[in-house]
């Protein structure tokens, strides 16, 4: 039977606390101070500890700081709004979670579910680590630099608690890709992991898609349309372009962060979801705030845990190993055997890639399709744009009715367009008038969307 710890000098929320953990199927041990904790700590070992930032002989990050290391304790702190800095500090020295009094009990059942115990977290991101060393992987990352080295280090120390996660990095740095790694070494793998390009969808939309929008007759919706946040309940939304999210929806999203509820639009009742959020973005929104079109609020609550994505041309040797990596994709794919010359591995690596990883990959897939067997030194890899990339693709099914064709293709451009409606037009070949008109049209009907763009995004 797993243990828990709690640790509070409040006798009925230890008390509350206590009952639900249990509830659980943990076996418990209660304690009033850090020096009753300490004996407990000493007595056994718990698999979670629920400690109050507030005691009468200090303050409960002191448990956080006097655990082994790494930690062998899932440790969870409860605080008052007013210690929610403190709280913040306590993710970054390895705590794996926050709650703010009063606590949120569907929130704290929902990561008691969720446990695998930590120990058997530590021993999956072990043998990432064997299989790093072995073939330079590490999930769904490739890489043996130093700066990369760096990054799995971050990733594994984060992973496993439910911090909210701020990636930053040049666009095609693969920031989706450790997004994704993230979640799949977290306690929430079996849950949803969606992604939101917060750039893809006109400002109008992005509230309905993130939280949802009740119906309403009066104005034709007929449904109500379930968002991203729900449907992911248990699991990770990564907010690609997070910066590009409305100024309104910001409200709504900072207030989710610290609540864990909100209102859809054309709503009235709160709903709860119980989601780690992780945002990326090409540079920090400092930028954003000091113009006003970042709320600091929201930036201080996304950035508890900050994480750079190194740029290809840092890399050094990476560059020739995911150029053999993405070779090697294609050739199982293809049933080839196609190889590249040591000339063309030199010229890789003098190439400065500023579309990073992305313009790499779009690199191999022409020179395979050109080359004979070996791909030389004459493929030229500076016709290679870092705008020449998939954001120009989106993908139809066959049997799309044509109206979500029209409505994909019409988004997709949009967004190409930095949201410029009357270049969008230009490059469709309609009037701008008709072009509000669609817009309008989707902004009423997106509830009856089968798969809502924008909720797939490429690694940035």
């Amino acid at each position: 039977m797993p243990h828990a710890l709690i640790v509070d000098d409040d006798a009925d929320s230890r008390e509350t606390l206590a009952s639900i953990v249990a509830g659980e199927g943990y076996s418990v041990a209660k304690s009033d101070s850090l020096r009753s904790a300490r004996v407990e700590l000493a007595r056994r070992t718990p698999d979670i500890v629920l400690v109050d930032l507030k005691l009468p002989d200090g303050n409960g990050m002191s448990l956080v700081r006097e655990l082994e290391r790494p930690l062998a304790t899932d440790v969870v702190l409860v605080t008052g709004h007013a210690s929610l800095d403190s709280a913040i500090e306590g993710l970054r020295l390895g705590a794996s979670d926050y709650l703010t009094k009063p606590v949120n009990v569907d929130r704290l059942t929902q990561f008691l579910r969720r446990q695998p115990r930590v120990v058997d977290l530590k021993q999956e991101i072990g043998e990432l680590r064997q299989e790093l060393r072995r073939i330079g992987r590490f999930g769904h990352l490739v890489g043996n630099s130093p700066v990369m080295q760096e990054l799995f280090d971050r990733i594994a120390r984060v992973a496993r608690t439910s911090a909210p996660v701020l990636l930053l990095g040049e666009k095609g740095t693969g920031k989706e890709t450790a997004a994704r790694t993230i979640h799949d070494l977290s306690r929430r793998r079996r849950a949803p992991y969606l992604v939101l390009d917060c750039s893809s969808l006109p400002p109008q939309m992005i509230e309905g898609e993130l939280f949802g929008r009740e119906r309403n007759t009066a104005i034709g919706l007929e449904h109500r349309h379930v968002g991203i946040l729900e449907r992911t309940h248990g699991g990770t939304v990564l907010l690609a372009m997070v910066t590009a999210l409305p100024l309104a929806a910001q409200v709504k999203l900072a207030r989710y962060m610290e609540t864990g509820s909100f209102v859809p639009a054309l709503g009235s009742k709160p709903v709860s979801a119980d989601v780690r959020i992780i945002c990326a973005a090409a540079t920090r929104p400092a930028n954003d705030v000091r113009e006003g079109r970042f709320r600091e609020d929201l930036l201080q609550q996304l950035e508890v845990f900050p994480i750079q994505i190194p740029p290809l041309r840092q890399r050094g040797a990476d560059i020739a190993l995911l150029a053999q990596r993405f070779l090697d994709d294609f050739n199982k794919s293809e049933g080839t055997d196609k190889r590249f010359s040591r000339a063309a591995l030199a010229r890789l690596a003098q190439h400065t890639w500023p579309g990073n990883v992305r313009e790499l990959k779009i690199y191999v897939h022409r020179a395979y399709l050109h080359a004979g067997d070996v791909i030389d030194d004459g493929d030229s890899v500076q016709n290679v744009s870092a705008d020449d990339d998939t954001d120009d693709l989106i993908t139809l099914r066959i049997g799309m009715p044509l109206e979500e064709i029209e409505r994909r293709v019409t988004m997709a451009t949009l967004a190409r367009c930095n949201g410029v409606k009357k270049r969008a037009a230009a490059i469709l070949g309609i009037s701008l008038k008709t072009l509000y008109n669609r817009l309008e049209v989707y902004s009423a009907h997106a509830h009856g969307a089968e798969e809502p763009a924008g909720t797939k995004a490429e690694a940035r």
